[in-house]
This record gives C-alpha cells, sequence and structure tokens, in this order.
C-alpha cells in the first residue's frame, strides 16, 4: 500500500531526525515489546537491580540469552533497514537514532547511527569494562551448559527466548580479567542513557529541519524525550506505527502501516 502523504512529507524535508522502535525489526524476526494499544505484550524485561541484585536473575538472563541468540544473532535487516539507509545515502538524515539493540540498520549500510540503547552482539565487565564479542561469549555459554542446547523456546525481543523453568544448575561465566560480573553493552529497564548521548543527539535535532519517527510505541521516555524536543521546536513530525504512540498529540502525519511496507517507495 501507497502512502502519498508520508512520501510528501519525507520528500520535503532535506534533514530527517530519525527515530526507530522495534516495529522496525519485525520483519527480520525480533518480536516487539507492545500491542496496538501500547501495553506489554508479556513480562517486562528484566531489570538492572534485579540483574545485578540476583545471582539467580543473571542465570535466567543468559540461559534465555544463550537459547534465544542462535535466532537473533543471524537475523539480517529487512526492507525498512534498507529504506532507511537509502534516505542516508540520499543525504536527507540527519541522524538515525535506534531504540533497538540488534545492529541491523548498521549491517544494512547506515552509518549516521546512535545505539541509544546499546548494542547486542558487545558483553561488557561491570567491574574492569572489558569487551567481548557476544558470539564469543555465546561459545563460552554454550562450552559450559551444552544439555541447554536441546532446549528451544519462542524468540522474545532483545534476543532472548520465553523459557520457563529451573535456571539453577545454569553456569554463567565471571569476567576472565578480573572475576567482574559480565552484562550485554544495553542498557536495561531501570538504567538510564549515557549524557553524552543524549546530548550527541540533541546536537542533531538541533540541526534537522522534521522528524520521522519509525516502529516505535514512544512508550519508554528515553525516546519519547526527543519527539517532545522536537515539538517544542515546532518542527513537523511523522509516525509509522502499528496502534498507538504516546506521542499522537504531537504528530504531523501518522501512518499505521508495518514499516518495511510503509517505507518501500524509498527503495
Amino acid at each position: 500500500m501507497r502512502h502519498p502523504a508520508l512520501q510528501d512529507f519525507i520528500d520535503s524535508h532535506q534533514r530527517l531526525f530519525v527515530l526507530t522502535g522495534a516495529g522496525c525489526s519485525t520483519n527480520s524476526g525480533i518480536p516487539d515489546y507492545r500491542d496496538s494499544d501500547g501495553n506489554w505484550k508479556r513480562t517486562r524485561p528484566v531489570t538492572i537491580q534485579a540483574f545485578l541484585g540476583d545471582a539467580g536473575t543473571r542465570q535466567r538472563y543468559w540461559a534465555r540469552s544463550m537459547v534465544g541468540w542462535r535466532r537473533f544473532g543471524r537475523a539480517a535487516p529487512n526492507g525498512a533497514h534498507r529504506a532507511l539507509a537509502r534516505l542516508e545515502e540520499q543525504g536527507r538524515s540527519e541522524l538515525l537514532l535506534t531504540q533497538n539493540v540488534d545492529r541491523l540498520h548498521q549491517a544494512a549500510g547506515s552509518r549516521r547511527v546512535i545505539d541509544l540503547h546499546g548494542r547486542l552482539d558487545v558483553v561488557r565487565c561491570l567491574g574492569c569494562s572489558a569487551t567481548t564479542p557476544r558470539e564469543e561469549f555465546q561459545n563460552e555459554l554454550v562450552r559450559r551448559n551444552p544439555a541447554w542446547l536441546a532446549l528451544d523456546a519462542a524468540d522474545a525481543p532483545d534476543g532472548d527466548a520465553d523459557l520457563e523453568q529451573d535456571f539453577s544448575s545454569f553456569e554463567v561465566p565471571a569476567c576472565a580479567a578480573c572475576g567482574g560480573v559480565l552484562k550485554p553493552d544495553v542498557v536495561f529497564f531501570g538504567e538510564n542513557v549515557s549524557r553524552d548521548v543524549v546530548a550527541t543527539a540533541q546536537d542533531h535535532l538541533a540541526q534537522a529541519d522534521a522528524m520521522l519517527v519509525v516502529g516505535s510505541s514512544l512508550m519508554v521516555y528515553s525516546g519519547f524525550r526527543f519527539v517532545r524536543m522536537a515539538g517544542e521546536r515546532g518542527l513537523p513530525i511523522a509516525a509509522v506505527n502499528l496502534g498507538r504512540t504516546r506521542a499522537d498529540e504531537l504528530l504531523t502525519l501518522k501512518v499505521e502501516d508495518s514499516c518495511k511496507t510503509a517505507l518501500a517507495f524509498l527503495l
């Protein structure tokens, strides 16, 4: 389905500040979090407080992550990612700020990207800050917990799986350098986005002449704040999202369609 109003909106602005969310990656096989009313579809993701405060929570997190990574780690960009990469190629994207942690925008060729919530393909030590590629860490998880590979479960957002059982036997490696706690290099719920990341994104927003939201309900404040800033600056704001967004009353234009379909004209 074509959306002439969206095409006109994109064609009439030269410096778009693009904000993307989970809806951008659903056509790559990565589930989103919320339904069309903006409510959670499943249990909320683990909080940083629970992850840090309880070894059992870390066992559960990494067991589910090990099972889910097998598919998440192989996810490929879809037409929505490629369309936004084309927009940058045409010199019309001031910045792509993504709430996703899957790095699929970069895989599609986008270069002017800020990963607002970090990246899942890197594991960081909370003690010494040493980093390890997630694929390498996956191999270590599998080496220590080979029997868990026989388990399968439905995919969940952010690379884990909807696995529920006794996790007490799951072995989670500590940092090889300092023995510290390892965590994916992403911003967990309850954790703050770094001030530097927010400030850099704000600088780009100040250079933009319009904002385009793609595949986000904007229910999380870390993303919504940029739409509110754009509104305060009087920028026109368009959104492509299936269902309600937190910013509906701020939008100049809203298109309810899949991101891949709505942006297909850019390809």
